[in-house]
């Protein structure tokens, strides 16, 4: 059986087709659809991909692994230059009088889902332990070395509370001096033969400890995994972008807590055991204030604005 193969008729082959109404404003879209694409700056993508992955998210709710997935994705690409960020900025160097300067911090967006910021820290500033409550954190280091150490809770491991008294060391042996001191960053308990964990401490096992160097991989903690207590040591000027998702709540509750890391040998508790050569790998966390030394300054981020929509 033959194919026609017959012209269409010489009348119909001289007609001019113009799309009609709907397919000119399909067209239309379609065009400026692919140069927003194309014109969308690496900060107005992050912007985009947060906002898609954080959408169904809340206090405790951890994006799906293809979310994260996606996110880091975008995060992993990000350099310095994204941002209008370098090494030499002012905030990024020692004072004339050879004083630590403060950690900068520059705020890009923040929302109910989801916010975005850039902590900038000389060289040995410290970003103490904290934690991040019902969290999901990203944290990408843009530029510099950076040490981190961060913890989980041992779940299973009891809690320290001033119900427990009969362990407390007897007031007869005990210095007056070493009672009546207080804790410190450089000097987390007194020296007591026998020691108890101060009310409010728990037992944490070390998830990372180590330094880490631009360009790296995009670093996250969760809720309950990850490292969600974690500080942050300069060793080098350096800039690490954070994304929280949901970002801190005082309303509901999840604000930012500190603690001090107390060796694990330091204490005994009743029920808690660990083999000597893993005592390195646990500590104790104990909840204080914010440390006084603390000390935040924000700065006018002027890098690519986010077009919010």
């Amino acid at each position: 059986m033959g194919v026609e193969t017959t012209l269409p008729n010489r009348k119909d082959n001289n007609k001019v087709l113009h799309p009609s109404p709907e397919e000119t404003n399909s067209i239309s879209k379609s065009r400026k659809s692919r140069r927003r694409h194309r014109k969308m700056s690496p900060v107005q993508k992050l912007y985009e991909t947060c906002k898609a992955v954080f959408s169904l998210c809340g206090a405790g709710i951890i994006p799906s692994s293809e979310d994260i997935q996606k996110l880091c994705s975008v995060l992993d690409a990000m350099r310095p230059v994204d941002f209008g960020l370098s090494p030499e900025l002012p905030y990024e160097r020692l004072t004339t009088a050879g004083r630590t300067p403060p950690i900068t911090y520059l705020h890009l967006f923040e929302c109910d889902k989801f916010s975005m910021g850039i902590f900038c820290l000389p060289p040995s500033g410290v970003i103490p332990l904290h934690n991040h409550p019902g969290m999901t954190v990203f944290s990408k280091l843009l530029f510099g070395t950076m040490h981190i150490k961060s913890y989980d809770w041992v779940v299973d491991a009891p809690e320290k509370t001033p119900t427990i008294e009969n362990q407390q060391p007897t007031t007869e042996n005990q210095n007056p001096a070493i009672e009546n001191q207080k804790p410190t960053p450089e000097n987390p308990i007194p020296s007591q033969v026998n020691a108890v964990a101060p009310p409010a401490t728990r037992l944490a096992k070390v998830k990372v400890d180590a330094d880490f160097t631009a360009p790296c991989d995009t670093k996250i903690l969760y809720p309950a995994d990850g490292g969600n207590m974690h500080c942050f040591t300069a060793v080098t000027a350096c800039a690490v972008l954070d994304v929280l998702g949901p970002p801190y709540c005082d309303p509901d509750g999840r604000h930012c807590q500190y603690y001090l890391d107390i060796p694990f040998s330091q204490f005994t508790v009743d029920g808690v055991s660990v083999p000597e050569e893993e005592k390195e790998g646990y500590a104790w966390l104990q909840e204080i204030e914010k440390p006084d030394e603390l000390a935040f300054v924000g700065a006018l981020y002027s890098g690519p604005q986010i077009q919010e929509n």
